[in-house]
This record gives C-alpha cells, structure tokens and sequence, in this order.
C-alpha cells in the first residue's frame, strides 16, 4: 500500500489530494490564490503566498488522510516564473504568471528570429512561455539571484535542489526539443546566456526528500499540469487527447516518440520523460474560460459558476462571442486581441451573453482540435475532458455540438494531481508501467453532438470570421 500525496499548484489555488494505490483518493486540501491583474496586461501572483499554499494544502492534506505518505508529486503551472536568492530561497520579485503579457516587446524585438526559434523549441514566440518573462523580468525588475519557473523554486523549499523536469523546461523557448536539452544559443538571444538553469531530470524521477510534511519521504512526479492531466486521462498512446477547462482551456494530443513540429499553429512540448523515453505532444490554448465566467460574475450576469447552467436558453439569437479577454492563442496568435459580443438586439438577455460566451469557448477548443487532426494527419474522433467547468453540461453539450464529437467527461476533479501520483508511483517502482500506475478508468458522462453537421459548420465558419477580423483588428490597434 503506497501513499502519495500529490500537490497542483495552479493559477487560482494549490490542491493537495492523498492517493492510495488501494483505497483511491483518501484526503482532499485546497487553499486558493488570487492572482493580482494589473494595467498593460501584467498578472502576477505573490511567492511567499505560492509556498504557503503549497506547505498549507499538502499538510492539510497528510492530516485528514490520517496515514503516513510515501512520497510528494508536484504538478505546477509551467510557465510561471520569479527571481529568488539560491542561497537563502528568498524571493526577489513576484511571480510572473503565464497569462502576464508584458514582454511583449522583447518578442517583437526578436520576431526575425521567430521560425527559428519555433524549429528549435516546437514553440510560437509569444509572452505566454517563460524565456519572454525571464527576460522582461531582467530588465524590469531584478538582476540578481537567479530566474526560474515557480516548480524549481517550491521544489527546492522542499528539498534544497534545484531541478525542474523536462516538461516544464520544454516550455520556455531556450529548449532544444530535439535533444530535449537547454539551447545555450537561444539562452544568449534572450540575452539570458549567463543565467543559472536548473537540472532537467525525468518526471519519473526522485529528485530528492523533503520532511515539510512529516516524515523524510522523497519527491518525484514532477510534471506540467497539463501534461499531468494527460496522463492521468491515459493518453498514453499517440493520437489520444484530452483538454481541461480551469482559468484557461488546455487542449493536448500525445504525439509519441517524436516531436512533430505543427503546420497548424499548435506547439509542441515534452508530454513527459519517463522509463528512459520522452514522449511528446502538441497542445493549443484558450486563454480564458474559468477566468471569463468569473468576468461574468463581477459584472454580475451570473452569481456564480454553478448558474450558468440554470440561465437555460436553446439558442443565442445570433449573438457571438469572442472571449479573447488576454488575447487569442493558437492558431491566430494575437495577443493584442480583445474581448467582443456582436449580434446584439434589444432582444438580447443575459442568457443569450451567457450562453454566447460558453459557445465562444467551444469554438475556440474546436479550432485547436482540427488543428491537431491536421498535424496528426487523421481528424479527432472523441474527446477527453476534465477541470471545473466540465461541471457546465451546457459548455460541455456546446462543445460536442460544435466540435461535432463526442466528449467524454473524465470522472474525478482531481486529473492533474492523480497524473503526477502515477509518475511518482513509478518512481518508487521502477518495475511498474505507467499504463499500470495510471489504471482505467469510464467517463461519468458522454456528451454526444445534437446539432446537425450543417449548423454545426456554420456556426464555425462564422464565429472563425468574426474571430480573425478581431485578431487583425487587435493587431492594428
């Protein structure tokens, strides 16, 4: 009987579950953040706030569990990062969050660079990865210390190392994706070359011990939280997706061995290194899901996230919304674009924005599956998804309606942190199979398209329009 208690720091909240081999889920801990948005797109989080977090969810979670843990994962946002002393821990500057679009200058600086830097990395130059906001981060804020991602940072509290996996280095755009080694000369032209990288160790790994929650016990299951949540869907083999629905939209497809290098716009990244091999997936974003439905709620359209399904309407009466509210992601890559509703009446009610916004978000998770079709060479059959909003069943019916395909809802709240366990796990067993660790598992529900094939294409094309006049729109601006 192995223990493990598995910790998701993300953008809104750190959570902490305890997981037994035997018994499944046995203690549930979470203790939310609230990132600090600031003028001229800066989003930023306060690290001594992370680590409490961190400290505060995994030994809340250890006590309710009630039985001594083996080991600690950790799944963490990927492309958040922060300045801090190597000697003290302390940190230097805030937490630069992934959603923070102040470097954007430094990305226009090197836009010649641009397709050589995406065939190295696999990535698009755009602020949302972590080489941008180190580099912005030194210009604006600090040189000292050393600038990393948030997991080398927590990590080491915990064990005194300075490591990062090979996932969350993948992310960063001064990572050779080939080699999946750092790229020294992409360092230099982010003018980051004499910085200090962290080690890049496998996500089945021990990295080291930690007694921050009771007893020495080792740290490993080091992971993305995306690709956690990968795994933890079984998409283990090539072809197989999954997105999640929390503060942004997250499509990831497992590509295999190789690191395709997309034609369509997505990026590519490790999907995970583990039992000697590095797999690889493409992924496209939505910057905006939980985070919109929140705007909603401050506007106050909806009390909350649980009554978006209670403002019930069959149709939006030709209103369409393009919920860019921090940009468009993949494919158009505007990160100028805005926020818009068009097809307004004065008939129009809040029900009709409601349910606008949510088929907004759909279309834009629709966009990112055709594109991983393109790239894999065969369209998306079914889809798999997980993360708050899948409790939405009218996002979710909205989804399979417009993407015209199946969704399968992933049964349990808890994917990324049940992702990183599994890794964990096959660190402490070395003999196990990560199909093994990860087990089987059945949607708790199918969502199955109703609107026609004709509805749903028109819907798409015109959403597509609307959506690339206000890409270019926002690029002009």
């Amino acid at each position: 009987m192995t223990a493990i208690l598995a910790i998701d720091q993300g953008t809104s909240g750190t959570k902490a579950i305890v997981v037994d081999a035997d018994d499944g889920t046995v203690a549930i801990a979470e203790v939310p953040i609230r990132p600090a948005y600031l003028p001229g797109g800066g989003v930023e989080q306060d690290p001594h706030e992370l680590l409490d977090s961190v400290l505060t969810a995994g030994r809340r979670a250890v006590s309710a569990a009630g039985r001594p843990i083996d080991a600690v994962a950790f799944a963490n946002q990927g492309e958040t990062v922060l300045a801090w002393d190597p000697a003290t821990g302390t940190p230097l500057s805030p937490a630069i969050v992934w959603q923070d679009r102040r470097s954007e200058s430094i990305c226009h600086e090197l836009a010649e660079h641009s397709a050589a830097i995406a065939a190295r990395t696999g990535l698009v130059l755009d602020p949302y990865f972590s080489a941008p906001k180190m580099a912005w981060l030194r210009r604006n804020l600090t040189r000292e210390g050393v600038v990393t991602t948030t997991d080398t940072w927590l990590v080491h509290h915990l064990t005194g190392e300075f490591v990062t996996d090979a996932s969350t280095a993948s992310r960063s755009l001064i990572f050779d994706l080939d080699g999946a080694v750092w790229d020294a000369e992409l360092a230099d032209l982010f003018g980051l070359g004499g910085e200090r990288m962290p080690r890049i160790a496998a996500s089945d790994e021990i990295v080291g011990t930690t007694r921050a929650f009771g007893r020495a016990v080792p740290v490993a299951g080091l992971i993305v939280d995306q690709q956690a949540a990968l795994v933890a869907e079984a998409c283990l083999e090539q072809g197989t997706a999954k997105c999640t629905y929390g503060t942004g939209a997250f499509l990831l497809a497992n590509t295999g061995p190789t690191p395709v290098r997309s034609s369509a716009g997505l990026t590519t990244s490790v999907a995970w290194r583990a039992a000697d091999r590095t797999l690889y997936c493409a992924d496209g974003q939505v910057y905006t899901v939980a985070s919109a439905v929140r705007w909603l709620q401050d506007l106050g359209l909806v009390q909350s996230a649980t009554e978006i399904d209670q403002l019930l309407c069959s149709d939006s009466e030709g209103v369409l919304c393009v919920p860019a509210f921090a940009g468009l992601a993949a494919p158009r890559w505007a990160p100028d674009a805005t926020a818009s509703f068009t097809g307004m009446t004065l008939a129009t009610r809040r029900e009709h924005l409601v349910l606008a916004l949510l088929q907004g978000i759909a279309a834009q998770v629709t966009e990112l599956t055709a594109l991983v079709g393109q790239d894999l060479g065969r369209p998306m059959t079914r889809l798999r998804a997980d993360g708050g909003l899948t409790n939405s069943a009218t996002l979710m019916q909205a989804q399979a309606d417009i993407a015209q395909i199946p969704v399968d809802i992933y049964p349990n709240a808890h994917a990324t942190p049940l992702g990183a366990a599994a890794l964990a796990r096959c660190a402490l067993d070395p003999a196990l199979s990560l199909e093994d660790a990860v087990g089987d598992w059945k949607p708790s529900t199918v969502y199955e398209p109703r609107w026609s094939a004709d509805r749903a294409e028109d819907y798409r094309t015109t959403w597509a329009r609307v959506a690339t006049a206000h890409a270019v729109k926002g690029e002009h601006s």
